[in-house]
């Protein structure tokens, strides 16, 4: 029998689909701690961030058993593009629940002099904006798209994106340039007016 810990992703990925279950297991040791903290780091919930773990190596076992990897980068970017995937794809659903969900602050919403009908239609304006943004940022590039979501979205310093993504600091600098002049092109494109941004 082999040992599993002298082999590359690549080869434990082949002899997973070849029918060997230490393989994947080995897989799942060695990233299970770098994917399970991107997740619960966006989500920042322990026990929804275990949900989509396991979704996430559901659908990693899926799709190399039915062929579907056939990934020329690392098997880690392909594994955390999954679970992005899947961490959108709850949010979108939770939006669709929840259209509105201010149980705690209704009351003061409603009373307060600050949201006037005037601040009420900014915010709305405001939410509406964010949305497209939210909605351009998915045509980016996986690893602009990437660094965007951890910066803006998640709080992250670009020594943690680096850290996370593998990658230097001035490659994860240089990603979010190319994001942003490529984000400006997409707004003009789609002739977004982000007079509230």
């Amino acid at each position: 029998m082999f040992n599993t810990d002298t082999l590359n992703d690549n080869q434990l990925v082949q002899n997973f689909i070849d029918g060997d279950q230490l393989a994947l297991e080995e897989l799942v040791r060695r990233h299970k701690n770098r994917v399970f903290t991107y997740v619960v780091l966006i989500v920042k919930n322990h026990q929804l961030a275990e949900d989509i773990f396991q979704d996430t190596f559901i659908k990693v076992i899926r799709s190399l058993k039915t062929g579907k990897y056939t990934e020329n980068g690392k098997f880690v970017s392909w594994v955390l593009r999954i679970a992005h995937n899947l961490i959108i794809d709850h949010f979108r659903k939770e939006k669709l629940l929840n259209t509105t969900s201010n149980d705690d602050t209704e009351i003061d919403l409603f009373n307060s002099q600050k949201y006037s009908d005037e601040n009420i239609e900014d915010k709305l304006v405001y939410d509406q904006i964010t949305e497209d943004v939210r909605k351009l940022i998915d045509l980016l590039p996986e690893d602009q798209r990437q660094v965007i979501m951890m910066r803006h979205y998640m709080g992250l310093s670009f020594k943690e994106i680096s850290k996370q993504t593998d990658v230097s600091i001035n490659t994860a600098l240089g990603r979010m340039r190319y994001a942003l002049i490529n984000l400006r092109k997409l707004i003009e494109k789609n002739k977004l007016h982000l007079t509230k941004i």
